[in-house]
């Protein structure tokens, strides 16, 4: 057999070897992450956005409450400070310095809305209604991505650990990537109360 006979023989084993032992599904799920992530990201990021506006209107009202503005304020200036890069993924440390900001933002403002509630002409505020819906369907939007990126990363890490196709993934580099915590899970899974219609009486 000649040497580039020999040559082709190698590459198309090595070829097989790739394609059977995962090499495609690491790849694919990956991506799946990837874009699991950037859909977490979004909405997180439309939530911070709600933030400043939220606060203004409540401060109208509720000027008193001082303390509880500048922690939904600092909360959401943590949330801003962690650059939150589809890299973050792959560095536990820095993913569960993302979970925790986000965390003390979600209890800032659950605090926040609980202040809301003593306030009658707040509740029945044009402008407060408005960002009360948006707020609702932001949070709903988080615990929909967030479950999607749960999915996508169980799946990716799977296939990392599992055999023959952690060998691939040794070979290339792919390690497993960090998951949202089950006591974080559990308490994303209570968004803030923002039901502020009014109680019949």
């Amino acid at each position: 057999m000649t040497l580039s006979r020999i040559s082709l023989a190698l590459a198309a084993a090595v070829l097989l070897l790739v394609s059977g032992c995962g090499y495609n599904t690491l790849q694919s799920t990956d991506e799946q992450v990837k874009a699991a992530w950037s859909e977490v990201l979004n909405q997180y990021q439309r939530r911070a956005d709600l933030v400043p506006n939220l606060v203004e209107t409540v401060k109208a009202f509720a000027k008193q409450e001082q303390d509880v503005f500048t922690r939904v304020t600092e909360a959401r200036a943590r949330v801003g400070s962690i650059q939150a890069t589809p890299e973050l993924v792959d560095n536990a440390e820095a993913f569960a310095r993302f979970q925790q900001a986000q965390g003390e933002l979600t209890g800032a403002l659950s605090r926040l809305l609980v202040v809301a509630e003593n306030y009658p002409q707040l509740k029945s505020d044009a402008n407060f209604r408005d960002l009360q819906a948006q707020l609702e369907g932001t949070e709903n939007r988080i615990t929909v991505a967030r479950n999607r990126y749960i999915k996508a990363v169980a799946s990716y890490n799977v296939t990392v650990r599992q055999f023959p196709s952690n060998l691939t993934a040794m070979a290339f580099g792919f390690k497993t990537k960090p998951n949202f915590s089950v006591d974080n899970e559990r308490d994303i899974s209570k968004a803030p109360k923002v039901d502020f219609g009014q109680k019949s009486k």
